[in-house]
């Protein structure tokens, strides 16, 4: 019971430094998640509301990675899995235990109806916190953004939401 209200409360202090950070006029922010032990960067003026982990109802011949839709706040959503998406799963069985798994919405503005399952959150980034790779020059797909460390030297690649919901391969989640 109180890991439940431990969990609440921090949801409840990045929600409210998520807004802040979204009314702050300095550097880009980022909201840091994990999936599949990797991290991943998601600037907050395109990032969403965040879920706790509700039912989700399959869809048919989608994707393996196109988990279903859920019913989040009276509103149907997708349900992407961001590493199944990525191609950067774990193992079957390595990500059994779901009790920090939180789901990721899409800004408003970005007029796409999707969620996206992260293993869990990991708390705001700013961009004074990050140190950025130089460019190596390799093909990526058009919403991977800059690759970054942070002090303790971790890798966190930035994805960029906008450009991720004008992606085809993304839209389309019949296979």
């Amino acid at each position: 019971m109180a890991n439940k209200q431990a969990l609440r409360e921090l949801q409840t202090r990045l929600a409210e430094r998520l807004q802040a950070a979204r009314t702050e006029l300095r550097g880009i922010s980022w909201l840091a998640v994990e999936a599949s032990g990797r991290g991943f960067l998601l600037p907050l003026k395109e990032a969403g509301e965040i879920f706790a982990l509700a039912p989700i109802l399959p869809v048919p011949h989608s994707h393996r990675w196109f988990l279903g839709v859920a019913n989040l706040r009276g509103h149907l959503h997708g349900v992407v899995d961001l590493a199944g998406f990525l191609g950067v799963k774990a193992p079957a069985g390595a990500d059994a235990g779901r009790e920090q798994s939180r789901l990721v919405g899409f800004n408003a503005s970005l007029g796409i109806n999707c969620v996206l399952m992260v293993d869990r959150l990991s708390g705001l980034r700013s961009d004074d916190q990050m140190t950025r790779d130089a460019d190596p020059g390799l093909l990526r797909p058009s919403f991977a953004g800059a690759c970054l460390h942070d002090a303790d030297g971790r890798p966190w690649q930035e994805l960029n939401l906008s450009a991720l919901a004008r992606d085809e391969t993304f839209l389309k989640i019949v296979g």
